[in-house]
């Protein structure tokens, strides 16, 4: 790989090719998750009320969670590479459907569909990747595929926004989602033989898989700590854009310039973050630096009364810091324990993801049947505290 050095240089050598199709493919498939991400609750906010949009995103991440359970007994008989074929199949024809939904039923079979297909065609990318990673890199490969695919993730919502060409019409959101996984299945099948290699992948069943990351602390701390960044993010994608645009009165070509800035520390920070980790410090300091400021960023969100983009684009920044920190030491930590056979732990990690969506989404249920939305922060703040005992009990690579 290469080697970074903490005055601004690197060094040139080679990456592996296999891995730089893999990076562009991720670039590409983070595009096309990210082009409805942040417009997702507005849209369904279209169709109910607003205190009933979380439930969409319950069902939604109730089904992914169960069906990544049962996803590696999908990979072990069809192989990584035809499960992915597939999950970008399901995933075109959802956002497609989405466009033209009738009524809130449809709306739901499709966005749950659209939303376990995409969770579900990231462990497809994790196995890629990793079946060229090494483990002494581990932290740099890791944080250069994160960084691909956050440089998606900042392109996308300013992007997004602009095809917003109206309050409610947000269709030509899902059609450009709809083309750009198109383009990502054409980079993976066009380097199919390139990027898809044989493995041998583990036999274990949910309950075995449920043990080892129970009786191993640093499985166990890995995956707490993913849920809880996961939490930050289902409020962040599913309850800030709302309450940014309906109650604070941002317009979509605001909030796609303040959400396209915030994801920024993404790619400024996550590379040199993983090659720290694997030369000099570990991963615990920086996570815990990352849940600090994540916890100071959600009480910031509940007691802010100011209307100006320019206060509300700084606190998303510094939030995108922490939660920067966080995915960079959760992958490099995560990674250096497991190889791309062990299939049953990867995926089992990435359930954290609609697990904390989850949580994130019935909790915002819940309190905005009593409170206002921005109560929701000042409870996510105080679960947050129980996050560093999970970082406590982990064991340090360094």
């Amino acid at each position: 790989m290469y080697r970074f050095h903490l005055f601004g240089k690197f060094s040139n050598v080679k990456i592996k090719k296999e891995l730089i199709i893999l990076y562009l493919a991720g670039f590409m498939l983070a595009i096309s998750t990210a082009f409805p991400a942040y417009i997702n609750s507005n849209f369904i906010e279209t169709f109910v009320a607003t205190k009933y949009v979380g439930l969409f995103f319950v069902a939604a991440n109730v089904i992914t969670f169960f069906a990544m359970l049962f996803f590696p007994s999908i990979i072990r008989k069809f192989s990584n590479i035809i499960s992915a074929k597939v999950m970008m199949l399901i995933n075109i024809v959802s956002l497609m459907a989405l466009m033209v939904s009738p009524s809130p039923v449809i709306l739901l079979i499709f966005f749950v569909l659209m939303w376990a297909s995409s969770n579900l065609l990231w462990i497809n990318m994790d196995i890629f990747v990793e079946s060229f990673t090494e483990n002494e890199s581990t932290g740099k490969t890791r944080a250069i595929f994160f960084t691909f695919m956050n440089l998606g993730w900042i392109l996308s919502p300013m992007f997004a926004s602009m095809l917003v060409i109206s309050p409610d019409y947000y269709n030509l959101v899902y059609l450009a989602a709809a083309f750009l996984i198109l383009v990502y299945y054409f980079v993976v099948v066009s380097n199919e033989k390139k990027v898809s290699v044989a493995v041998e992948y583990d036999k274990l069943n949910i309950i075995q898989t449920v043990t080892d990351f129970w009786k191993n602390l640093n499985l166990r701390g890995v995956y707490f700590v993913s849920f809880f960044l996961n939490l930050f993010f289902s409020s962040a994608v599913v309850f800030i854009p709302i309450y940014l645009h309906n109650a604070i009165g941002f317009g979509w070509s605001t909030l796609g310039i303040m959400f396209s800035i915030m994801l920024i520390p993404f790619v400024l920070i996550e590379i040199p973050a993983g090659i720290i980790a694997d030369k000099y410090l570990g991963e615990k300091e920086m996570t815990y630096a990352g849940l600090a400021i994540i916890l100071v960023s959600l009480l910031l969100f509940f007691f802010t009364k100011s209307t100006s983009p320019l206060v509300w684009g700084s606190i998303l920044f510094l939030s995108r810091i922490g939660a920067a920190l966080i995915e960079a030491m959760r992958e490099s930590r995560f990674f250096k324990i497991v190889d791309a056979e062990n299939v049953s732990h990867i995926n089992f990690l990435r359930t954290s993801y609609p697990l904390g969506y989850l949580v994130g989404s019935g909790l915002g249920v819940f309190i905005l049947s009593f409170y206002d939305i921005q109560y929701l922060f000042l409870f996510l703040a105080v679960l947050f505290l129980f996050s560093f005992y999970f970082v406590f009990i982990i064991k340090d690579s360094k």
